[in-house]
């Protein structure tokens, strides 16, 4: 009992510890609160070491309680009730003794309980290795196969549900898209939404100050990034503000100096850990790399925020950002470089809906060629589930616009209610 309260104890005693005590024993001189923030750097195998003893020590108690009734009562002979009565009587000091009263206790004495139970934990830590692992690799197993499976499914679920909830609701369509975007603010990635490669306007860091300075005003952005050789090496940052100083300098003044370090990211990072990384670390521009370090794209914090609020435009945007026209309620014309994740948001459709057929393309050029297995001719059309595409224009290499009838699925609707 006393080895079931300890092990209780240990698991509320590590598992409690606020960021102040684990900040404590990162700095800290001594061996034991060094080795406290060492083992909760990998939590998971840290809990499954405690389950595992805790649960051996009690099924230990369970079966002694019943060896103690078979010599009390006899093994051939042994009424129900008395076996139950030993059960009832285990679990209730299990419970109490080995549960509740050690993670009652625990909370005034946690870090020194912690501390005194590091140099157990080592050490039948490589007693019971062989079966944590087993258990974690079954967790990862199953988290990979259901529990993202559940959270998309969760995510559909959410879609339906606003979806039904905003036919006869008396919203304007800015409102259904804020709340659409709220939906799927989580579950949307890097490279879903940023500006690929091809369209990144960067300075080059051999370029002199009056070099630079027309292509600043050319472009008007307040932030772009530099590159040294091709914008696979993308050097830094420069802030427009960081030159106001130095614009009456000449050829010589070494404007490169005043670049800022780059944020970079994966490809594959959600954009709302994304938006909290922009708020820690004060930065509102990111490069996007592949697995390969090679920079593939360009996220900035107005990016994120549109996947909520809808485009923002100010008085520097133009009528040539325009990536869409709307020719009636369900036919689109979309400019080959549109990405799909703008396509499925302007047209209201799951941003899902391409993904068995998309493979690594996330634009609607990119799905033209999938579909069509060749690079289209004007006037070739082909269909996909409820959606009609019309090549519009294109020439020998890429296709500039499509015409997109999406089918309405009002009627579904009405069928659910």
């Amino acid at each position: 009992m006393l080895l079931s309260a300890l092990t209780s104890g240990a698991e509320a005693a590590f598992f409690s510890l606020s960021e102040q005590e684990l900040e404590r024993c990162k700095s800290s001189k001594r061996h034991a609160e060094q080795r406290v923030y060492e083992l909760l750097q990998n939590p998971r195998q840290l809990l499954t070491t405690i389950l595992i003893l805790n649960n051996g020590i009690n099924v230990a108690i369970i079966t002694l309680f019943a060896y103690v009734a078979w010599q009390l009562f006899g093994t051939a002979t042994l009424p129900a009730g008395a076996m139950a009565l030993c059960m009832l009587l285990g679990t209730f000091f299990i419970v109490f003794f080995g549960e509740v009263l050690p993670k009652v206790y625990v909370q005034k004495q946690r870090l020194p309980l912690a501390c005194r139970m590091t140099g157990v934990l080592d050490k039948l830590k490589l007693l019971v290795r062989p079966l944590s692992w087993l258990l974690i690799f079954i967790n990862e197993h199953i988290e990979r196969k259901y529990i993202i499976r559940g959270y998309n499914h969760t995510i559909e679920e959410l879609h339906h549900s606003l979806d039904v909830a905003l036919i006869n609701a008396d919203t304007s369509p800015e409102e259904r898209k804020i709340l659409r975007g709220v939906v799927n603010f989580g579950a949307i990635s890097v490279k879903q939404i940023m500006r690929p490669r091809m369209d990144i306007i960067a300075f080059n860091t051999a370029m002199t100050l009056p070099e630079l300075m027309p292509e600043i005003v050319k472009w008007g952005y307040s932030r772009v990034p530099v590159y040294s050789e091709s914008t696979d090496q993308i050097e830094g940052i420069l802030y427009v503000k960081d030159l106001l100083p130095h614009l009456s300098k000449g050829a010589d003044f070494k404007w490169q100096q005043l670049v800022r370090p780059p944020f970079f990211v994966p490809e594959n990072k959600r954009i709302a850990d994304l938006f909290q990384d922009f708020k820690d670390k004060h930065v509102h521009m990111a490069i996007v790399v592949n697995e390969y370090g090679s920079t593939i794209g360009l996220l900035t914090l107005e990016d994120i925020v549109e996947e909520i609020v809808g485009e923002i435009n100010d008085e520097f945007d133009d009528d040539d950002d325009i990536i869409y026209s709307q020719l009636d309620e369900n036919t689109f014309i979309f400019d080959g470089k549109t990405s799909l994740h703008d396509f499925c948001k302007i047209t209201e459709v799951p941003f899902d809906i391409f993904d068995e057929v998309k493979g690594e393309n996330e634009t609607v050029a990119g799905l033209m060629l999938v579909l069509f297995s060749k690079i289209p001719r004007v006037g070739d059309t082909t269909q996909h589930g409820r959606f009609h595409f019309t090549i519009e224009s294109a020439d020998t290499k890429r296709v500039k616009r499509v015409k997109i009838n999406v089918a309405s699925k009002k009627e579904q609707y009405h069928k659910v209610g």
